[in-house]
């Protein structure tokens, strides 16, 4: 069903990495994520941002409960988390490195890896260093176990966002859609017309997709994942040069997933970039038919 003319179009938005901010509350990151996403989508959307009426999921802090630690020149070369140099070499081997690469990633220096990333996608190998430090140090925080209290509580966040805002749509970005994903599988009672996944590691085989609940079922010829229950129906966007969204194509390891689109959202690094994803003409199509006449 799409929404009146006069009426907005109610969106629960739920983030990726590299949100945590330590100087500001919660509902501060909120108000300013919320202005931010919307502001993005109706550039995208060509739309006024008052055709929106977006709430924002802010997990982060649930994932960053320790002292702040001023990080040194060394700390970006290092990935002191076992769990997160596993996850790092587990997507080294997807994204097809050399064993030696792959391997070195539990006990090399991170620049080793980042080299190779950056070299591979034409990337600056400083930023890329710092994104995969920040990407595997987040994802190895809530992937740490089913019943750890940070995963159960950033589940939570977008679950009771969700039953709060009652939104037509939900949109996620990177590891966003594996929160989100876990969320709407643990409340089937929640219904949203459509969710909108934005450059989704969900399908990384070893980390991230054999670590999902619900563990995917048996398939014909592999395990798959679902689209959760209470979906009406799923989209997939993914740029083909983002390295996060891996291995490309969501729909062959996920049933029920309506349009999985890969398409070029922007020429450098940008390619994973929220604002990037949001603004895109991929995610306007999809968003267009909910907005009414």
């Amino acid at each position: 069903m799409s929404s009146s003319a006069s009426q907005p179009l109610s969106i629960v938005a739920v983030h990726g990495v590299g949100y945590h901010n330590h100087r500001a509350t919660a509902e501060e990151v909120r108000t300013a994520q919320r202005a931010h996403w919307t502001q993005f989508l109706a550039n995208g959307l060509e739309l006024p941002t008052n055709r929106l009426n977006l709430d924002f999921a802010y997990y982060a802090g649930f994932l960053n409960t320790g002292p702040k630690v001023v990080q040194g020149p060394a700390d970006a070369e290092e990935l002191d988390d076992p769990l997160a140099r596993e996850l790092l070499a587990a997507w080294l081997e997807e994204l097809g490195a050399p064993q030696p690469v792959a391997q070195g990633a539990l006990t090399l220096p991170l620049r080793y890896a980042a080299s190779w990333v950056a070299e591979k996608f034409s990337l600056d190998g400083r930023l890329t260093q710092l994104f995969i430090r920040m990407f595997f140090r987040e994802v190895a925080m809530y992937l740490r176990a089913d019943d750890d209290p940070a995963r159960l509580a950033a589940r939570e966040e977008v679950a009771s966002r969700v039953a709060r805002h009652r939104p037509q749509v939900v949109i996620a970005h990177s590891l966003g859609t594996v929160v989100t994903y876990e969320a709407l599988h643990a409340h089937p009672e929640l219904h949203v017309e459509l969710l909108l996944t934005l450059g989704s590691p969900l399908a990384l085989p070893r980390a991230i997709f054999d670590r999902l609940i619900p563990c995917p079922k048996s398939g014909p010829s592999a395990p798959l994942g679902a689209r959760p229950a209470g979906v009406a129906r799923w989209v997939n966007v993914a740029d083909p040069g983002d390295p996060v969204a891996i291995p490309p194509r969501l729909s062959r390891a996920f049933t029920g997933i309506a349009s999985d689109l890969t398409i070029p959202i922007h020429a450098t690094f940008g390619f994973h970039h929220a604002k990037n994803y949001l603004a895109c003409a991929a995610t306007a199509g999809a968003l267009r038919s909910y907005l009414g006449a």
